[in-house]
C-alpha cells in the first residue's frame, strides 16, 4: 500500500538525506524514518545500501595492518604456507596469512549485514571496532552519489548500432533536403522518438547530419535596414500597433514583401493567415502603392467582397512606401470597405513573426541576392504549394492546408488548393460538380484535400469546355 502514501513517488533530497542521517545516528528504526518522510521502510533500506560510504579503520596485526581473520590476536601457528622449513615467524604478521592459511575466518559485523547496514549509532568507538571494512551513511556524499547515478542512466543512446543505422537512413537525406527535425518526426512515426531527442542526437554528432546542415542553425546576419519607409505620418493616426492591440483579435491576416536582387525591380507581396497558418505570395513588377492595391483588386474579384473580408478583414504590416496608401487598399471596387490596415513598431518585425516565419521558409528556396525577374506566378505557386503542404508543431501535426479545409470551408479551400496546385480551371469546376454530386445524390462524404484529387479526374471522359 506504499502507492498510497503522499509523497511516496518523489525522490529523495539533500533534506531528506540529512535528516536520514541524523536518525540513523540517533539509532532510529527505518519504520520510524519512513513514517517522518511519508515514505515506504523498503525505500529508506535501499536508499541507505546503494548510497553509503565505504571506509576503512584497521589496525591489524603487528607487521601486518591487513590481517583480517577473527583468530588473529590468539593464533600461534608458524610455517602455515609451507613454503620456508625453518621459518620461525608466525603467520598473524606475515602478509600472506589471510590467503594461505587453511584456518582463516574473515571477521564481520552483524549490523553491516542486515538493518541499518551502516556504522552509523553504533555504541562502540571507532578505535575500539576490530571490523576493518567499515560503511557509514554521509547525506552529501549520498546526494552527490544520486545525481552521479542519475546523469550516468540518461548518457548515451538505448538503442542498438542497427537500430541507430536504419534510423540514420531515414533521418540524414531528409535533413539535408532542407526538412526540420519536426517536419522528419511529424511525418514519419515509424523512427519513434521525440523533436528533443532528434536535436540532441544532431548536437552530439550520433547521426551522419550535424547540427549545422538545419537550416536555422546558423546564426543569421545582423539585419539591414532599409530606407524606404513611409514619409507621410499621417496614415498612422489611428493604424498604430498599439491600436491593433486593443482589438484583441484572434486571428488576423499579416502582409509584407520580399525583395530581388539589386538587378531586378520585381518583388513578392505575402500573405499570412495566423488562424490557418496559410501563406500565399503574389509577384509584383514594381514595389509601388499601385501594383499593391491592384493585387487586392484581383482577389477581391477572384474571392468576391464577402470572402475578401472572412479572410483579409485585419491587415498588420510594417511601414514600408509600398503600403503608404492604407485607404485606398482598404477601400474595395465598390467602394465598400474591404479591409483594416495596422502597422508595426518601427524596427519590430518580430510583432508580425507568423509572416516572418513562413519568410524564413521561402528563403531556403530563394535565397537572398536571387533574382525574381524570370520568376513567374506558377513557380511561385509552387513554392506556396510546399510551405503550405508542411507539417506544423503549432497547428499539432497538421498542415496549413488541412486547417484551412476545417475553418473556411471545402469548396472555397479546395478551389484555393487546386489553384496553388496548379490545376485548370475546367479541371476544377469538374472537382466540384463531382463532389455536388456524391453528396447531393449519394450522399457519400465528401472527398477531403488531403486525398488523391487528381484521381477523380481518370473518369471523365470529356473535360468540360470553360
Amino acid at each position: 500500500m506504499s502507492k498510497y502514501i503522499p509523497g511516496n513517488q518523489k525522490h529523495l533530497t539533500l533534506e531528506d538525506r540529512k535528516y536520514i542521517e541524523k536518525s540513523l545516528n540517533a539509532g532510529c528504526s527505518f519504520k520510524d524514518i519512513a513514517r517522518y518522510l511519508c515514505k515506504d521502510p523498503t525505500t529508506i533500506s535501499k536508499e541507505i545500501r546503494l548510497h553509503r560510504l565505504s571506509d576503512w579503520y584497521h589496525k591489524g596485526c603487528f607487521n601486518n595492518a591487513h590481517n583480517f581473520c577473527v583468530h588473529r590476536y590468539h593464533c600461534k601457528k608458524v610455517n602455515a604456507c609451507g613454503k620456508i622449513i625453518l621459518c620461525g615467524v608466525k603467520c598473524t604478521t606475515c602478509p600472506t596469512c589471510n590467503q594461505t592459511c587453511p584456518d582463516f575466518v574473515k571477521e564481520r559485523c552483524n549490523r553491516l549485514d542486515k538493518a541499518p547496514y551502516v556504522c552509523n549509532g553504533c555504541p562502540k568507538a571507532i578505535n575500539h571496532c576490530t571490523i576493518a571494512h567499515k560503511y557509514r551513511y554521509d547525506a552529501i556524499f549520498a546526494d552527490r552519489k544520486y545525481k552521479e547515478c542519475l546523469s550516468q542512466s540518461r548518457a548515451g543512446i538505448n538503442m542498438t548500432r542497427h537500430e541507430l543505422h536504419q534510423k540514420d537512413m531515414v533521418i540524414t537525406p531528409l535533413i539535408f533536403q532542407g526538412q526540420s527535425p519536426y517536419q522528419i518526426i511529424t511525418n514519419h512515426p515509424e523512427l519513434d522518438m521525440s523533436v528533443r531527442t532528434l536535436y540532441s542526437y544532431l548536437d552530439k554528432g550520433i547521426l551522419s547530419a550535424r547540427n549545422i546542415d538545419l537550416k536555422r542553425q546558423v546564426k543569421f546576419n545582423p539585419r539591414k535596414v532599409h530606407k524606404t519607409q513611409i514619409k507621410d505620418r499621417s496614415v498612422f493616426i489611428r493604424r498604430m500597433f498599439s491600436d491593433f492591440q486593443a482589438l484583441e483579435l484572434d486571428h488576423f491576416a499579416e502582409m509584407d514583401t520580399v525583395h530581388s536582387s539589386q538587378d531586378s525591380k520585381r518583388v513578392i507581396l505575402t500573405f499570412f493567415l495566423t488562424r490557418e497558418k496559410l501563406f500565399l505570395a503574389f509577384i509584383m513588377n514594381r514595389c509601388t502603392k499601385g501594383a499593391v492595391k491592384l493585387v487586392f483588386n484581383k482577389l477581391e474579384h477572384q474571392l468576391g467582397t464577402y470572402d475578401f473580408l472572412t479572410l483579409f478583414n485585419t491587415i498588420l504590416t510594417d511601414r514600408g512606401s509600398e503600403f503608404g496608401d492604407p485607404e485606398s487598399l482598404e477601400n474595395g471596387i465598390n467602394g465598400i470597405m474591404r479591409s483594416s490596415i495596422y502597422y508595426c513598431d518601427p524596427m519590430r518585425s518580430g510583432q508580425k513573426g507568423g509572416i516572418e516565419q513562413a519568410h524564413t521558409m521561402l528563403r531556403m528556396i530563394l535565397p537572398k541576392k536571387t533574382s525574381f525577374e524570370y520568376l513567374t506566378q506558377w513557380d511561385l505557386r509552387t513554392i506556396v504549394d510546399h510551405i503550405n503542404s508542411t507539417p506544423r508543431e503549432s497547428l499539432g501535426g497538421r498542415t496549413p492546408y488541412d486547417v484551412a479545409l476545417a475553418v473556411l470551408g471545402f469548396i472555397q479551400c479546395l478551389s484555393n488548393i487546386l489553384n496553388q496546385c496548379h490545376i485548370r480551371r475546367q479541371l476544377l469546376y469538374i472537382c466540384v460538380y463531382k463532389y455536388l454530386h456524391s453528396y447531393i445524390q449519394l450522399k457519400s462524404p465528401p472527398v477531403t484535400a488531403s486525398d488523391n484529387s487528381l484521381s477523380i479526374f481518370s473518369t471523365s471522359s470529356t473535360p468540360l469546355t470553360i
